[in-house]
């Protein structure tokens, strides 16, 4: 792995919305401290002046936990932009998808983006392999991640854990690499 990250190498926050805190809606969640650790990114992000983009789910549904305007549409508290922050709404799962996302990396030069957020094996997984088949160096931060868990088209019962690692077992070496914070954040230190 590098032990550098560069200067300009951007935070891409996806989808870390309350829509996220309905266990009744969503099911068991894994990594219970992913944002705790995705503040203390984002604090590194914001010290060493590098370039943030927070993604926010949206939809058109009235119904939806993601209708724009509602409290469960919001950042969550640990991650709330600031107001020269640029946030891009979304409605797929990829934020490259309908949105400037990829015209704003290239506008700036970005070569290497950096992404967590909800879910791991939606919206991050879709935008890091985006991200990686677009030529970007991608990181995905395992820890600052997290799923909930699923059924299959069979009936089998996944847990949130085993969809989590599964997912970033398939991100890894080819569409980006995956590591932790604290290895992360580490990188960030060395080129202070």
């Amino acid at each position: 792995m590098t032990t550098v990250i560069p200067s300009d190498a951007t935070l891409i926050l996806i989808d870390v919305q309350h829509a996220f805190d309905n266990a009744d809606f969503w099911g068991k969640r894994n990594n219970p401290e992913a944002e705790a650790n995705m503040a203390r990114i984002l604090k590194a992000w914001r010290e060493t002046n590098r370039p943030v983009i927070h993604i926010q789910q949206i939809s058109k549904n009235p119904e939806s936990l993601f209708y724009p305007g509602t409290p469960t549409c919001e950042f969550k508290p640990e991650v709330t932009p600031l107001p020269d922050e640029v946030v891009i709404p979304k409605y797929p799962n990829s934020a490259f998808i309908g949105t400037d996302l990829e015209e704003r990396l290239r506008r700036d030069n970005i070569s290497t983006v950096v992404i967590f957020g909800l879910t791991t094996n939606h919206c991050v997984s879709t935008t890091s392999r985006m991200a990686g088949n677009f030529g970007f160096n991608v990181y995905v931060v395992a820890d600052a991640s997290a799923t909930f868990e699923r059924v299959g088209h069979d009936g089998r019962h996944y847990t949130a854990e085993q969809l989590h690692d599964v997912s970033l077992a398939s991100l890894h070496g080819e569409f980006a690499t995956v590591l932790e914070t604290e290895d992360l954040l580490r990188m960030v230190e060395v080129t202070v």
